[in-house]
């Protein structure tokens, strides 16, 4: 059978596996028909030169450098040894001749079918009585490149890899990008280029670190391929699953690709292509990917490399390694950031990621950071929203980063955001979680505005509504669906970026030598504030002066009872509370507060300024001594925070600023009083903190000022800005931070429904139910 499309050449390929139908499962018909289309198309590929390698290598088989002279007899990039091919293995001893026909080929080859675990699989189709059977339906198909080119024999592979991928619901997410997908963020990538890349001799890289079966890899290709059939692309890739390398590697050896290229392992604690840089980077990043396994390398890299790394920016949050994905392709750029050189190299980033990198995380965690070097480097141009439920593995909404180095001098400073979540159609049957696909119309609407880069106000989409169910009691008012809108909008950098101000507010506390305040002092502070008093109930009344907190004699009782009841102590806690001396210690320290009762009163005092010099005079006269512990529990068992109280002055100062806590107070309430100028102390309770919008257009301290002044000051008349919280990169006050909130800014307004319909329903419904209970009663 011999055929030029590429179409029918598949679903011959895909057809074989009716023989496997019974003995295997539908997720491994791929691994075993996969490997088999491969080695027909290799055989092929060889069999001009394939007596000449053969009769090279009888001989030269015992010399040394015998790779590079029989790949320069193959003309090929690899070969194979054996005189044999698929027609020649024959019946009996099939397994041990096809094996060994596969030890033959040279050690890029071979080294896909060991990743295939082929040997596995052809002693189970041994097993089965099919291995002949698969042999001779391969053995006689043509998959000569003049019968199909490497071009149209990778679009054979790619769509086989689909149709396996899909019928496996279970993995195809993990290992393969939906085809929409793929071609909507090559386009995007490519476009900025198609000039340039129609140029003679035109030579590009594109690199894909999470490779998976090859997806972005082969469409790049194809991509290029289809502007310029004289364009040379070169791919590099790495993967961590051994299949979908193998799968990836043969495909790219169908193409005369350089497979050495193609890395296994993983790509952020073993970047295996360090020292390249690429034209083109395309991913499709694990989403919520942990990586606590390899931390230890991470953080490694990031302390003692810095920029100098890949993660000089910042580490993301260990349960989530998008951004760390991101970076890692960021770093693989060429250097050359807003070259003045027309078609200067430069580089251009497609990422597909989840919507947590966009917002996660505050000012000065990693995330913020990540996000704040790629958009004060004026790196990024574009993010896409794709429609939810677009995935074989998940259905959340995701998004397509598209970065670049060498931005058109129109999009420098600026940020395009893209609404397309509403450009899918229902798939007629689903795959996984997989339930919407984008059409060609639908590509080319994003394609299109990303080109133009123009902002479009939300445009109703001439698409279908939504099926609803209906089961269940229907509204009498249905709530109408929002219109399928597209919508486009482009922003400045620092639009994204705000600076978080620290607001804090005087602590204010009222105090009292209260019976009741000084009674909670016979017990210690956590975590023995709820065992003591407990114990204390139980066997406290036998206590007297000389045996107080004494229970040698309940001991065990007593340990029963807090393993029961307290047993979230642990062992040197419960030595602890079963000691005399933590009981003798908090007993001393009542009745030295019951000493102070008695000097100072039981009077309630609003102003803890002045009740801390009493105590000061009182603790001097009673001759009264605690350690820092007796006195912070002193005084927290007797303070308490009042807002009708006194601020708690912290230190006094000579010049006022009551913008930074500043300010002008007159100690007591006498009108004769002299007026100082003081700090308070801040109450930690009260803290606030503000995000105030970035402006290059005015200096830091103005615009803090006036968004204090305007925002804060009017509704909180004794707060002020901590000038002691200062960002680490700019030294200036305030933290800044970076979010991109991609729903905020396309968020249309839906008013509720009126009250009258409503109440229409709730009188349906009361109708319903009603009429139900008479049924029952009658």
């Amino acid at each position: 059978m011999t055929t030029n499309n590429f179409s029918q050449t598949a679903d011959f390929i895909w057809s074989v596996a009716d023989l496997l139908r019974g003995d295997f499962k539908r997720s491994q018909f791929g691994r075993v028909l996969l490997p088999f289309a491969l080695l027909r198309r290799l055989e092929c590929v060889l069999s001009d030169h394939k007596d000449a390698v053969v009769e090279k290598f009888a001989a030269i088989k015992d010399q040394d450098m015998q790779e590079q002279q029989l790949i320069r007899v193959s003309k090929r990039t690899f070969y194979n040894t054996s005189p044999m091919d698929l027609s020649k293995l024959g019946q009996s001893d099939i397994k041990d001749n096809l094996n060994t026909y596969i030890q033959s080929f040279s050690k890029d080859a071979r080294e896909i079918f060991e990743y295939f675990k082929f040997e596995e699989f052809v002693g189970q189709l041994d097993d089965a009585n099919l291995l002949y059977q698969v042999v001779q339906k391969f053995q006689n198909f043509d998959l000569s490149p003049e019968a199909i080119s490497n071009h149209e024999m990778g679009l054979v592979f790619e769509e086989l890899i689909r149709k396996f991928s899909e019928s496996s619901n279970e993995t195809a997410g993990e290992h393969f990008t939906p085809r929409d997908i793929v071609r909507l963020t090559t386009s995007l990538v490519f476009m900025e280029d198609d000039e340039a890349l129609t140029k003679d001799g035109i030579i590009r890289t594109i690199y894909d670190p999470t490779a998976g079966t090859g997806g972005f890899l082969s469409s790049g290709i194809e991509y290029v391929l289809e502007l310029n059939p004289d364009a040379v692309m070169r791919t590099f890739g790495q993967e961590l699953n051994p299949e979908s390398y193998a799968i990836c590697k043969a495909d790219m050896l169908i193409k005369g690709q350089d497979v050495s290229r193609i890395k296994l392992g993983n790509t952020l604690s073993n970047d295996q292509l360090e020292s390249e840089r690429f034209d083109y980077i395309l991913s499709n990043a694990p989403f919520w990917v942990d990586w606590k396994k390899i931390a230890g390398e991470i953080k490694d890299e990031y302390e003692q490399k810095g920029f100098e790394g890949r993660f000089g920016a910042g580490l993301p949050r260990v349960s989530d390694g998008s951004l760390l994905f991101l970076m890692h392709l960021l770093s693989k750029m060429h250097d050359n950031q807003h070259s003045s050189v027309k078609d200067a190299q430069g580089s251009r980033i497609g990422i597909i990621l989840n919507g947590s990198p966009l917002f996660t995380g505050g000012a000065g965690s990693g995330e913020s950071e990540i996000r704040r070097y790629i958009l004060e480097a004026d790196l990024l141009e574009a993010i896409i929203a794709l429609p939810t439920d677009m995935f074989y593995n998940t259905g959340i909404a995701t998004y397509i980063w598209i970065l670049s180095n060498k931005k058109a001098p129109e999009r420098r400073g600026k940020v395009q955001l893209i609404d397309g979540s509403n450009l899918y159609s229902k798939m007629r049957k689903s795959l996984g979680s997989k339930r919407n696909e984008m059409s060609e119309d639908d590509i080319k609407i994003i394609t299109r505005s990303f080109g133009n880069f123009e902002v479009i106000d939300a445009r109703v989409l001439d698409k279908p509504d939504e099926v609803k169910s209906k089961r269940g009691r229907q509204a009498a008012n249905p709530k109408n669906e929002p219109a399928k809108t597209f919508a486009s909008k482009i922003f400045a950098t620092h639009k994204f970026g705000y600076r978080r101000i620290t607001i804090e507010r005087p602590l204010r506390l009222s105090a009292q030598l209260s019976d009741e305040a000084i009674e909670s002092l016979r017990y210690a502070n956590k975590p023995f504030d709820m065992v003591m008093p407990a114990l204390y109930e139980k066997f406290g009344s036998s206590w007297n002066a000389e045996n107080y907190g004494d229970l040698s004699l309940v001991i065990l009782e007593a340990r029963a009872m807090i393993k029961a009841d307290f047993s979230e102590l642990k062992e040197s806690q419960i030595k602890d509370v079963l000691s005399k001396k933590l009981w003798q210690d908090q007993l001393s320290l009542l009745n030295k507060a019951k000493s102070l009762q008695a000097a100072i009163g039981t009077e309630q005092s609003n102003d803890f300024n002045q009740f801390e010099k009493v105590l000061k005079q009182a603790l001097k006269d009673t001759e009264v001594n605690l350690d820092v512990k007796g006195k912070k529990q002193l005084l927290d068992a007797i303070t308490w925070k009042n807002p009708e109280a006194e601020p708690v002055i912290k230190k006094t100062i000579k010049v006022t600023n009551p913008l930074y806590g500043a300010f002008e107070y007159r100690v007591s309430n006498s009108p004769s009083s002299k007026a100082k100028i003081v700090e308070f102390q801040p109450d930690s309770d009260l803290r606030d903190y503000e995000n105030v919008p970035l402006n290059p257009e005015v200096t830091t301290t103005k615009l803090i000022e006036d968004y204090f002044k305007r925002e804060v000051q009017p509704h909180v008349s004794d707060a002020w800005i901590n000038a002691d919280k200062t960002d680490d990169i700019d030294k200036e006050i305030g933290v800044v931070g970076f979010e991109i909130p991609f729903n905020r800014h396309f968020y249309v307004y839906e008013p509720p429904r009126s009250l009258a319909e409503i109440d229409a329903d709730l009188d349906k419904v009361s109708s319903e139910i009603m009429k139900l209970l008479n049924e029952v009663h009658s």
